[in-house]
């Protein structure tokens, strides 16, 4: 890594609703969000990511675009999230649920690794929790920083900061009440 990356991340989706921009307005400088909302119309969501991307520059926050690094430059973000190689000086930021993922992450140049579920979400519902032994057997094979995510909140980003996870995030746990 040569360069400073966010270690607490908003992961965006359209569940947020209405809390997207009190959860936006929330983060700390420094903070990243990773804009998915991939159900809505192209110009829906180009828009929408043009409101984030003017506040995100305001609060000095890292802005990742998930897609292809091609449309992540074309919408000038900072950086591209998925499984895809590329990016040139792009962040890259990558989804591994388990260690082949993991290392597949890491050969196609992924700055950082977003491991999830540690903790069962309302983002894959049924979907088999790694919880704290798993998570950390996964951040030992790990190539690159971890960010925790599923079922995140600041307890459990202490606990698994105790593991090594290098930052977390969220979508329920870092959206205001």
């Amino acid at each position: 890594m040569t360069r400073r990356h966010p270690c607490l991340w908003l992961m965006t989706d359209e569940r947020l609703g209405d809390a997207l921009f009190p959860a936006i307005t929330a983060l700390p400088r420094g903070a990243g969000i990773v804009f998915r909302h991939y159900t809505l119309a192209a110009g829906e969501r180009r828009a929408l990511f043009e409101r984030v991307r003017r506040i995100a520059r305001r609060k000095g926050l890292v802005l990742v675009l998930a897609g292809p690094p091609s449309l992540a430059r074309a919408w000038r973000a900072d950086g591209f999230h998925g499984r895809e190689r590329g990016g040139g000086n792009l962040i890259h930021t990558a989804p591994a649920h388990n260690a082949a993922e993991l290392a597949r992450a890491a050969r196609n140049g992924a700055d950082l690794i977003f491991v999830s579920p540690v903790h069962a979400t309302r983002s894959h519902p049924g979907a088999a929790a790694l919880g704290p032994a798993r998570f950390a057997a996964l951040l030992r094979r790990a190539a690159r920083p971890v960010i925790a995510l599923g079922g995140m909140d600041p307890r459990r980003a202490r606990a698994t900061k105790r593991l090594g996870a290098y930052g977390w995030g969220a979508i329920d746990g870092l959206t205001p009440r």
